[in-house]
């Protein structure tokens, strides 16, 4: 495989070690004192021991004697919890909007770990990074605590009291709006109905942040549901998408990567696999997996999906007007998507009514509604009406609000332009949980629960039901909006109680469960999920067709302009996460950069502009100008210019000092700064639809840098040419194999060894019992970051802010590389989890002075801190460059906080190295758990933290002496291979080659 390279994003000329060029670059406290020292105003040995004082206070730290505690034992403790072991409880993660099953591991009474519930009938295992990091939020301290009305903070018996007032003076004669975020858990639903039902004018608008509202009205129009469809790539052999980042942030990831990576593993029972289009204007994980990627304009988009249309409904029409490229790879693609009727799916995350009631034709010619898609049990993921919000702004402006209930959303921060509007509501009662950008506007401010501290239920998908319960009690007074409806209309009762009445009442029944209620609850409570029997939606179902809408006017861009394109990445996403320094600090999955947001462009329009990444430009249109830094990024559009959205959020200065204090330490945030920028301002309306592309932009060179911590610039593996074989060459470390390949119409053996190795080194690692192994499916892992939260969750990695990531000293234990193949039209890109690879001929434990780094008799390599001296020979010896020196003892003074920490896992201390363990304390669990029932372990009992979280599972573990094991197949797979293995080190963790579904599309224009 030719022309694939680990590109850097971001260059930087900084040293791990280099000391600062000038007095700015130092810490302000520090530089403070050598100020001080150089005007006299200070003595040199009171000077010298302030000054020492920042080096040493860690360490002096340590020494003193600690703040006294007392222990309260538990009087009486609850059956399933005994101290020191955990135990799991079902529940339901809301972080990212998909509602996905997860399993909370709990130690002594607190959560400390979430992954996916493999009952889950929706997500079916594994959890995307916003769920798994949303365990720090549990956890924040900067929540909202209680509540605050007009004059000051409120005890919650007269927050009841005032409110129930309000009501009851609104009832007959007042406008009561609910403005929420998609609610699909139906006791709420419920609450807000009765509401209603007691109001003379109540009206209850959704919204979401990203909106998919096109969606749904072209299938209220088409069909009769308004409702997301079903979408099922697995029964797909054809999958086209036009700008939807299914695998990252589009309706459901985590269930969409699981259908993905199982429709295109080559040893299924399929006899066909997937094949991937993608059409997009920005680079997305998406695009970057498919095998035929081809970069199309926003104003394309329209002419695009009408060509196929009609050229599918028999039609021929003139030439479109849309490049000679784009023509030639629509004509391929109308050729496989015709031989693959009834087994094709198209589907486009655009928010033009249009568009998507084009996207619903071009499924009904392909047979595609009932088997690739679904409306007869349609998602509720996402309901948000963008209709029905552009009235509500009417009505607020018009003063025809009296009290308007906010709660799951942010509008003055994702609808920047209603602020005005929203000041002319009667009462604004807001539920959230921290203090934002709409909460100095609520004249009742309320603390709102989260996920893992209440009770609730959700449907994701009609009749399918899932749970959620409190893994503790509330933290921060928090309350539910049903619990807070229920008390304001005078029905107040214990949250918990709401949630049983309503199913008692109404789905309970309908059930003919044959037990009592309560057993029956209680069960399905236990297993998190409840899938109901014969629920059919109300709606036709049937396709009608309908008559298109005008297209927008817009065609070309002006000469000289850019198309601002706003995106949502899989960390910031709305900006929800934006007080979560776990997912700031987690690097873009396309770009590799963090702790910001940035202006992308592609290179040939950066070279023509005449930028470089770093460089602060100010972008201007005719609604105003913002400033943002330049990032070049290959395989974008070249007249389009991406930001991502989420960034900017209020609150985000708490990030200021966030990493270490030391001498050259910098701010991850400046003074009254905010993490990134906001462009929620830019996100247009037209057609009462929200839109994410639709302004022309100019970009202005400013004076300066901004520089971008990336993690993509640094930690490279390279073999040099001389080790090659005789008679061969380097090979790269990402292996992409033909489909024909791998399914043996060739007869080349590509798992065969590269060389006959000549061992120098003695056989001296006996494995006698188990012997421990990793097997990593590149053909499976789509790149989403999953497994980098997970690990930093399981292993108390400390998060090191953007001045060290600067500096290339992150400290996460496994990282992602990503490869780029190709350029412009033919670019792909390839992901690669890299850890600590367990060498049974380790480099790093031959050069150790201490013997701090060491061999197990069961195949890992082990990390002893408390030897460990700090020389770093190890991670200069390791080729992998996957050990991570602990430069300080990173703030951990949140003692709150510090109770999302994992008690099975040390933390480390200054100036030890660590690495990937292959989560030994999970090994060494199991292992006492069998012993303890007297059995022996069974294959795949053992999970890795990375490997349970994978949406697509990709990661397999196990014992590699086991040759029934499913780590054992793995390895023994025609496509494995082992990472840099000209080297001889004999890594546990192995590789199986992409494949690629491919055919020969010819010569192309490139860029």
């Amino acid at each position: 495989m030719k022309n694939i390279q680990r590109d850097a994003q971001v260059k930087s000329s900084r040293k791990a070690d280099a000391l600062p060029e000038n007095p700015s670059d130092l810490n302000p406290s520090i530089a403070r004192v050598l100020d001080e020292i150089e005007e006299g105003k200070s003595s040199s040995r009171r000077s010298f021991l302030r000054l020492a004082g920042f080096s040493f206070a860690a360490t002096a730290g340590a020494c003193s004697r600690g703040k006294p505690q007392t222990a309260l034992p538990l009087v009486q403790t609850a059956p399933e919890m005994i101290p020191g072991r955990a135990y799991w409880v079902a529940t339901t993660s809301m972080a990212c909007g998909a509602g996905c099953g997860a399993l909370v591991r709990c130690r002594d009474g607190r959560p400390v770990k979430l992954e996916g519930n493999p009952g889950h009938p929706v997500s079916q295992g594994g959890l995307c990074p916003a769920c798994q990091a949303s365990l720090l939020g549990l956890y924040d301290s900067k929540r909202l605590q209680g509540a605050r009305g007009p004059e000051g903070p409120l005890s919650e018996e007269l927050l009841d009291l005032q409110l129930r007032d309000l009501f009851q003076n609104l009832r007959s004669s007042g406008k009561i709006r609910f403005l929420t975020g998609t609610v699909n858990s139906p006791s709420t639903l419920s609450q807000i109905q009765a509401c209603l039902e007691q109001c003379s004018d109540g009206r209850h608008v959704m919204y979401d942040g990203i909106s998919r509202s096109a969606i749904l009205e072209a299938h209220q129009m088409t069909h009769g549901v308004r409702g997301l469809p079903r979408y099922r790539l697995d029964r797909a052999e054809v999958l086209v998408s036009f700008g939807a980042d299914f695998l990252s942030t589009w309706v459901s990831p985590v269930e969409f990567a699981k259908q993905y990576a199982r429709a295109r593993r080559p040893e299924g029972s399929r006899s066909k696999l997937l094949r991937h289009w993608q059409f997009e204007a920005n680079l997305s994980l998406s695009g970057g997996n498919a095998d035929v990627r081809t970069r199309i304009a926003p104003w394309e988009e329209n002419a695009a999906l009408t060509y196929l249309s009609d050229r599918l409904a028999g039609q021929e029409r003139s030439n479109p007007g849309l490049p000679a490229l784009l023509i030639e790879r629509l004509d391929q693609l109308l050729k496989e998507l015709s031989a693959a009727k009834g087994a094709a799916l198209v589907i486009s995350d655009s928010n033009e009514v249009r568009q998507q009631l084009l996207v619903n034709q071009i499924n009904q010619h392909l047979n595609g509604y009932g088997r690739t898609l679904d409306v007869s049990r349609p998602s509720l993921q996402w309901q948000g009406s963008d209709r029905d919000l552009h009235q509500l702004r009417q009505e607020l402006e018009n003063g025809g609000v009296d009290l308007l209930i906010v709660q799951g959303c942010n509008p003055v921060y994702d609808l920047p332009d209603w602020e005005e509007a929203l000041k002319k509501a009667g009462h604004i009662v807001y539920l959230s949980r921290h203090e934002d950008e709409t909460s100095p506007l609520a004249t009742w401010l309320v603390s709102e629960s989260h996920d893992l501290e209440r009770w609730d239920d959700h449907q994701p998908v009609e009749g399918v039901y899932s749970f959620s319960q409190p893994l503790l009690p509330g933290l921060f007074a928090g309350r539910s909006l049903r619990h807070c409806l229920a008390s304001w209309r005078g029905a107040a009762a214990e949250d918990v109680e709401l949630l049983k009445k309503f199913w008692r009442e109404k789905i309970y029944p309908t059930e003919n469960a044959g037990e009592a209620f309560e057993a029956w609850f209680d069960r399905n409570l236990q297993r998190g999920v409840y899938a109901a029997k014969g629920i059919e939606p109300a709606g036709k179902k049937e396709f009608q067709r309908v008559e298109l809408p005008a297209p927008d006017s817009e065609t070309e861009l002006s000469e000289g302009k850019l198309q601002l394109v706003l995106y949502s990445n899989p960390a910031m996403q709305d900006g929800r996460h934006a007080h979560n320094p776990w997912l700031h600090e987690l690097p873009d999955p396309v770009t590799k950069v963090c702790w910001d947001n940035y202006l992308s462009l592609a290179p040939e329009t950066a070279s023509k502009l005449r930028l470089e990444t770093g460089d602060r430009v100010r972008v201007e249109g005719e609604i105003g100008s913002f400033e943002i830094p330049v990032l070049v990024q290959v395989g974008l559009h070249p007249q389009i210019a991406a930001v991502a959205l989420g960034y900017g959020r209020k609150g985000t200065d708490r990030f200021a000092d966030i990493g270490p204090e030391w001498m050259q330490s910098k701010p991850t945030v400046a003074a009254g700064g905010q993490v990134g920028q906001s462009v929620s301002s830019w996100i247009a309306w037209k057609n009462q639809q929200r839109r994410f592309s639709a302004h022309e932009v100019s970009l202005v060179k400013l004076g300066g840098s901004h520089k971008l911590a990336c993690t993509q610039d640094h930690h490279r593996m390279e073999l040099p040419p001389h080790l090659a074989p005789k008679g061969g060459e380097v090979r790269d470390v990402v292996r992409v194999l033909p489909l024909a390949e791998v399914q043996g119409q060739t007869e080349q053996e590509h798992g065969s060894k590269h060389h006959v190795y000549k061992d120098l080194w003695p056989d001296d690692h006996p494995y006698e019992g188990k012997r421990w192994g990793m097997a990593v499916d590149l053909n499976a892992c789509t790149g989403c970051s999953s497994c980098v939260i997970a690990c930093q969750v399981e292993n108390n990695v400390p998060v090191v802010g953007k001045d060290e990531v600067l500096r290339h000293r992150e400290m996460s234990w496994i990282r992602i590389d990503r490869y780029f193949e190709g350029e412009g039209d033919q670019l792909q890109s390839h992901h690669q989890p890299v850890m600590c690879q367990h060498c049974s001929k380790a480099p790093c434990e031959t050069v150790c002075p201490v013997l701090a780094t060491t061999h197990s008799e069961e195949g890992l390599n082990q990390q002893v801190y408390n030897r460990c001296v700090g020389t770093r020979y190890c991670a200069n010896n390791c080729p992998y460059k996957v050990r991570r020196f602990n430069w300080f003892d990173y703030p951990r003074e949140d003692q709150l906080q510090n109770l999302s920490l994992n008690p099975d896992v040390t933390v480390r201390s200054r100036g030890v190295m660590e690495k990937c363990t292959l989560c030994v304390q999970r090994i060494q669990d199991a292992k006492a758990e069998a012993r303890r029932n007297g059995r022996p372990l069974e294959d795949g009992e053992i999970q890795m933290a990375c490997q349970q979280s994978c949406p697509s599972q990709a990661i397999v573990f196990g014992d590699l002496n086991d040759p029934e094991s499913l780590i054992s197949k793995f390895r023994n797979n025609s496509r494995s291979y082992d990472l840099l293995e000209e080297l001889d080190i004999q890594p546990g963790v192995h590789y199986l080659a992409k494949v690629r579904k491919q055919e020969d599309r010819g010569d192309h224009h490139r860029g």
